[in-house]
């Protein structure tokens, strides 16, 4: 019997790429604002899978499947608009960190929407999750809880929503550049109104997207990038989220169960402790390296625990 690697390698190539967005997201969010950042990051990968489709294999989807996609948008927007706006004010492992707290919120999700019983052990790991959000809080005057810990709490919790209607939209009959044109379009539409009242004009925006074709006034200067390279690291951006969310539908379609990637999804932390380490200069006093130690333990707890308790239930004799 030969073991299918396929949903593993699917998986490590998405939260590789994973990754990378956050590097990216880190440095455009110097250049844009939270809003306008959310939109170009859903608007751009949609319009490539587009093309994309449009020379493969046009698909639509079916009636039943469009109310798991507009709920998947609403989570992935929200979700990413609060990313966005924390990786401004926070360090790029302080917010991976806290976006990845979503699957400990999936079995609340989960307990809300559809019933589920919900385990002792997940209070336990919410109670170490919140022990190391008042840590990072934390400073010489005591506790304060910025509203950019509070939004990159939120964005966890939008990502649990995310990760729990990815998984039954995978199932569908929509292929995953297909799945992932329409959710990121519905996305970018639903993003539509936040920009419109945004304070940055669309045409600030295009001024950086387009530096060749005016000049950037003094309120558009880079901080330490050229002008060309903000368009450049938006076509990276935008097929980095193309391969993270692929790769992740194919991994989900071909698992078994949800739980079988579990595991993999926080090699994504360890791919931002090399970049934090290798791109950034950002210096993190003891309470919040004790705080992001804290959630990231009470992550893998949440998701470790459950596979031992299965192997010795399997085999009492070990």
């Amino acid at each position: 019997m030969t073991t299918d690697y396929r949903p593993t390698l699917f998986m490590i190539a998405s939260t590789f790429t994973l990754s990378l967005n956050g590097v990216l997201a880190k440095w455009l969010s110097h250049t844009f604002t939270a809003e306008w950042l959310s939109f170009l990051r859903f608007a751009i990968p949609a319009i490539i899978l587009f093309i994309f489709l449009a020379f493969q294999h046009w698909q639509l989807p079916p009636r039943n499947m469009w109310k798991g996609l507009l709920v998947r948008a609403l989570c992935i927007s929200a979700s990413q608009w609060c990313f966005l706006y924390a990786i401004d004010h926070l360090t790029l492992v302080e917010t991976v960190v806290l976006f990845s707290t979503g699957p400990l919120f999936i079995p609340l999700l989960e307990k809300l929407f559809f019933g589920a019983s919900i385990k002792s052990a997940t209070f336990l790991n919410l109670i170490l999750m919140f022990i190391g959000v008042m840590l990072q809080a934390g400073n010489s005057q005591g506790f304060e809880l910025k509203p950019e810990l509070l939004l990159g709490l939120a964005a966890g919790i939008f990502n649990a929503g995310s990760q729990l209607s990815l998984y039954r939209a995978s199932k569908g009959s929509l292929s995953p550049s297909a799945l992932n044109a329409w959710t990121f379009s519905l996305a970018a539409l639903i993003l539509l109104p936040v920009v419109a009242t945004s304070a940055v004009s669309g045409q600030a925006v295009l001024a950086h997207m387009m530096p060749w074709q005016q000049t950037l006034e003094s309120e558009s200067v880079i901080n330490g990038l050229t002008v060309f390279a903000v368009p450049v690291m938006l076509l990276l951006l935008s097929l980095c989220i193309i391969n993270t969310q692929v790769m992740r539908a194919k991994a989900y379609r071909l698992a078994e169960s949800g739980s079988q990637l579990a595991p993999l999804i926080f090699t994504n932390l360890l791919f931002t402790v090399v970049w934090q380490v290798t791109l950034f200069d950002q210096a993190m006093p003891w309470n919040k390296v004790a705080g992001v130690s804290i959630i990231v333990f009470a992550s893998l707890l949440h998701t470790f625990l459950p596979i031992m308790k299965k192997r010795v239930t399997l085999d009492p004799a070990r």
